[in-house]
């Protein structure tokens, strides 16, 4: 009934188990023992039901539950492999069946699958004794059938490859009886089978073969000396036919175990009693001692819990007359913490892209602890200030996963401490460095070093000018850290952005592609656009702003008096008027700005120096002191206008001042009288006229033998360099008719122009003037230094006389 009451408690705890791990499987192979490496077991595809890729998507691994790992998982092939050579014998022992107890492991979703490989014994030991000799004692009255038990060999191979029979080396008083034990053990005991005489035969010389089931066999032989003693007729007695003993693992050597005690009733040297182990396996051997005279059983080795939790062992005690009796002993080990728990890293993805969702799984891992019982509880802590949590799964296995969002720019590692402690009373703890390093994507876009960037650059620029340069920065990494910059399409005016600005893509520097003209473009302004190099860039922008600096490179232009015309102005002046008189005002702009348009304004040569004034700043012409008669009636100044430039731009204009007695009408009327009258005298003008052109026609003959004389000499002193004749260029500075700076005296060309005749205030040679070619000072066609000769050498007014008009044809 008890019995009955046991199998249904092991049933109910069975299935409880079965429920519990309701997704785990079990699957079992099975190998034989001294296997070479690289050996397969068994491919575990068919029995997980699932495809070569799923196995190696699913990262499946094999975690071994002992401490050495004796076998791998090939995810390419779902072989399992042997990475070391197994020797069952050393691995389990007399333990039957051997099983490594292991776990394949699939992720997303998890799931465990519970292997057992039981390791199959191979015949690879052969029986042995103890000893070489053995010595048995019997006395001669022991009557026949009489039984002596004989040591077993020891064969570390389990089932047919153990010990499957004894034999006895032939003789006529002893045979051999071989019994099995409940767990297969063979058992040989020797049986007199007639009486002994020691006065015949005091000793017998036995070979005792021990003999295992394997193919080929292997046998293991000792040699029986029984030596026949004299009558012993009462057997040794123990107080107690077993010994149930608790002892610590760790416990040092020397401690007392237990102690046998045997008494014998017989006398003298048949009563003495000596203890020894019977039938012991031999790691008994090493870890206990027992004194022979005394029955002490001391430990002599580590008495570890974890490779085995109890002990069985048989005491004989033997007296002085050969006689012997057995004992058990029961030694039960107690678990004592002294392992600490162990943490095995399943699986780890590192480096982690930041932008992981939340409970994206980061580490798998699984934690031991070889203790039993509270000692072999673990619970596993992680740091909770990092943005990881641990969470807890089934069978002591535990994943590391993302609880808050990750931010490579903030933080571009992690070390995560993981710490397993158990129960054990002092507790045990072992901690675990987990190195997480977080992969940098592209979610930072480039940011420009200012928000807006202005370049300066001259005007009459060299094209391909660098000026200037722009830089963003960008808080990623490698690739997507790398800026490119470019121009956004735009246009300045009706021209795009293109044509007068580049970039360099990698540096930023900016180049203006074209002369710029500060009079056209003053300032434009264009978009720069960084780009990084992430598969899905990013960009941001930048206003640019160019800025052109004015440089002196136009002249002043003079509005009034106005330049364009064939005549030069004239201006009315009485002979009334008084000092600071205000004349005319010369206007004069320049395109340029800044101090470059700043003008001033100087009376380059006048008729009389001293009768006018011109004002620096505002070009007003006055007069300096009163008029009187003797002030000729036509005054001509030469106005010269510059800027404030460096260097300076200038340019002249010419004016001539009438003086005249009134300007009123009656003036005018004779003024007009006398322009009829002149009309009348046109013969006399055609003479004059002809007269003219005949001297200047011999004037010309004479300078061009004058030419030819001076050329001529020359050659006939040396080398004869023909310069065609030409007038030198008019200098801006000092334009012809000009005054004397030194002297204030009129300069000699105007010594002709002292009279002017009275009459008409228009030419009388009008028909001459379009054989002389004049330039406006404003025709926009002409050159600048064409510009200023011609205002500097404008004709004068022709209605003066004679004197004046050849004046005006030398000219």
């Amino acid at each position: 009934m008890e019995d009955c009451f046991r199998n249904r408690q092991g049933l109910y705890l069975f299935l409880l188990l079965c429920l519990s791990r309701a997704l785990c499987a079990s699957i079992r192979y099975s190998v034989p023992e001294e296997k070479k490496t690289g050996f397969v077991v068994a491919n575990v595809l068919k029995d997980l039901k699932m495809e070569i890729r799923e196995l190696s998507a699913r990262r499946a691994q094999l975690i071994s539950k002992s401490i050495k790992q004796y076998f791998h998982l090939d995810s390419q092939s779902g072989n399992i492999l042997i990475d070391y050579k197994i020797d069952r014998e050393a691995l389990c022992g007399k333990i039957d069946p051997c099983l490594l107890l292991s776990e394949i492991v699939l992720q997303n979703p998890l799931q465990i699958y519970n292997l057992k490989i039981q390791i199959e014994d191979v015949n690879d030991n052969a029986p042995r004794f103890s000893k070489n000799e053995f010595e048995l004692e019997i006395p001669e009255n022991v009557p026949t059938n009489t039984r002596f038990a004989l040591e077993s060999a020891q064969d570390e191979d389990q089932g047919k490859n153990s010990i499957q029979n004894y034999t006895l080396s032939l003789n006529e008083h002893f045979q051999l009886n071989v019994q099995s034990d409940e767990d297969g053990t063979k058992y040989v005991d020797l049986i007199l089978e007639k009486s002994l005489d020691r006065e015949k035969k005091s000793h017998f010389g036995l070979t005792l073969m021990a003999i295992d089931g394997g193919v080929p066999q292997k046998t293991g032989t000792v040699q029986i000396n029984v030596n026949i003693l004299d009558i012993n007729d009462n057997f040794p007695q123990f107080i107690q036919s077993e010994y149930k003993v608790r002892l610590r693992e760790n416990s040092p050597r020397g401690t007392l175990v237990s102690k046998v005690e045997a008494r014998d009733s017989d006398f003298g040297s048949n009563a003495l009693i000596t203890y020894s182990f019977h039938r012991v396996q031999e790691n008994i051997l090493n870890l206990f001692r027992l004194n022979e005279i005394t029955g002490e059983i001391t430990v002599w080795g580590a008495i570890d819990y974890e490779e085995k939790t109890h002990y069985d062992m048989n005491i004989k005690a033997t007296d002085g007359g050969g006689l012997s009796e057995l004992c058990k002993i029961l030694v039960e080990i107690e678990d004592e913490n002294d392992n600490v728990p162990e943490l095995s890293i399943i699986s780890l993805t590192s480096p982690l892209p930041e932008d992981s969702p939340l409970d994206t799984l980061v580490a798998l891992f699984s934690i031991t602890d070889r203790d039993s019982g509270d000692n072999g509880q673990a619970s596993c802590y992680a740091d909770i200030s990092l943005p990881f949590l641990l969470k807890t799964s089934m069978n002591n296995y535990y994943q590391l996963v993302i609880q808050s969002p990750l931010d490579r720019e903030k933080v571009a590692e992690y070390n995560v401490t993981v710490t397993a402690i158990d129960r054990g009373v002092p507790r045990l703890s072992s901690t675990r460095m987990i190195h997480i390093q977080i992969l940098d994507i592209n979610d930072n876009s480039p940011v420009f070093e200012e928000s807006a960037y202005q370049m300066v650059l001259q005007e009459n620029n060299i094209p391909g000018l660098l000026i200037g340069s722009v830089h963003a920065v960008d808080l990623d990494t490698e690739q997507n850290a790398k800026v490119t910059y470019s121009f956004l399409p735009g246009k300045i005016g009706d021209v795009s952005v293109a044509s007068y600005l580049s970039i360099n893509s990698e540096s930023g520097n900016v180049y203006i592609l074209r002369s710029l003209d500060y009079e056209e473009i003053k300032h434009f302004q264009a978009t720069i656009r960084a780009s990084d190099g992430g598969s899905h860039p990013l960009t941001s922008d930048v206003a640019l702003h160019v800025v052109v600096i004015d440089e002196n490179d136009n002249a002043p232009f003079i509005l009034y008096p106005l330049q364009n015309s064939t005549s030069p102005c004239n201006e009315l002046v009485p002979r009334s008027a008084e000092a600071s008189y205000l004349v005319t005002k010369v206007v004069a702009v320049d395109e340029d700005s800044g101090q470059n348009s700043w003008l001033s304004y100087q009376l380059l040569k006048a008729t009389d120096p001293t009768l006018f004034s011109i004002g620096p700043q505002n070009g007003e012409v006055k007069t300096r002191r009163p008029l009187n008669e003797r002030d000729p009636n036509k005054q001509r100044l030469v106005i010269l206008v510059r800027d404030n430039g460096n260097p300076p731009q200038t340019s002249t204009t010419a004016l001539n001042v009438l003086l005249v007695d009134s300007l009123s009408d009656p003036y005018r009327k004779n003024i007009e009288v006398g322009i009829e009258e002149r009309e009348e005298e046109g013969p006399l003008t055609m003479y004059l006229v002809i007269c003219l052109a005949a001297v200047s026609f011999v004037f010309l003959v004479c300078i061009v033998v004058f030419v030819i004389i001076k050329m001529y000499k020359k050659g006939c002193g040396g080398s004869l360099i023909a310069v065609p004749p030409h007038f030198p260029p008019a200098r801006p500075d000092i334009p012809e008719n000009g005054v004397d700076s030194e002297s204030g005296s009129l300069s000699r060309t105007y010594h002709y122009d002292v009279c002017l005749t009275g009459g008409s205030l228009c030419s009388e040679f009008r028909f001459l003037r379009p054989l002389i070619p004049v330039f406006s000072v404003g025709d926009p066609n002409m050159p600048v230094s064409h510009r200023i000769s011609a205002a500097s050498q404008e004709i004068p007014d022709q209605t003066e006389g004679k004197e004046s008009t050849r004046e005006e044809v030398r000219e």
